[in-house]
């Protein structure tokens, strides 16, 4: 598996539309990712605009191996007002922590391999405990690869970036 060396960046924040949604880990492997993205991608076409930049997996709450709380979703321009299922969120400005890994299959190395270097530098992120797990403030992973370019998942290029607690 090939990862980045990690950063740290201030980012902007990034207005987007959504769709969120909760699935147990063996639930995520089973094409929910595609599915909802196209839902989402769909409906910004049908609103006659486009997403400003890759999809991405917005991690809300993290409770591993039961329970993912998750939101699929495109950056915009600008927010838009939505429907019943489909949401304008924005992901928050700050200084974010990250790396890119290779392979869809690492995600769970990739993001190890993050939170592992945060750890050895003291850094602390805009994490807490909730009763249904650990919940952030920001933790995306975006999509850099299109699937279309490059059919062979092992090849896929992946972001993961965790937004660090004010200081």
């Amino acid at each position: 598996m090939k990862i980045t060396e990690p950063k740290i960046e201030q980012r902007a924040a990034q207005p987007y539309m959504g769709i969120r949604t909760q699935v147990t880990m063996e639930e995520f492997g089973q094409g929910v990712i595609p599915q909802l993205l196209g839902e989402v991608m769909g409906w910004l076409s049908s609103q006659g605009t486009g997403p400003t930049g890759a999809p991405f997996i917005r991690y809300h709450v993290i409770n591993m191996p039961s329970l993912l709380d998750i939101e699929l979703g495109w950056p915009v321009a600008s927010p838009l007002t939505g429907t019943d299922r489909i949401h304008a969120h924005t992901l928050p400005a700050g200084r974010y922590a990250s790396l890119i890994f290779t392979g869809i299959e690492n995600g769970i190395q990739g993001n190890g391999a993050l939170l592992d270097w945060g750890h050895t530098r003291g850094l602390k992120w805009d994490q807490w405990e909730t009763e249904h797990g650990d919940a952030f403030g920001a933790r995306v992973e975006t999509e850099i690869t299109n699937p279309a370019d490059e059919p062979d998942p092992s090849k896929w290029e992946t972001e993961v970036a965790i937004r660090l607690a004010d200081e």
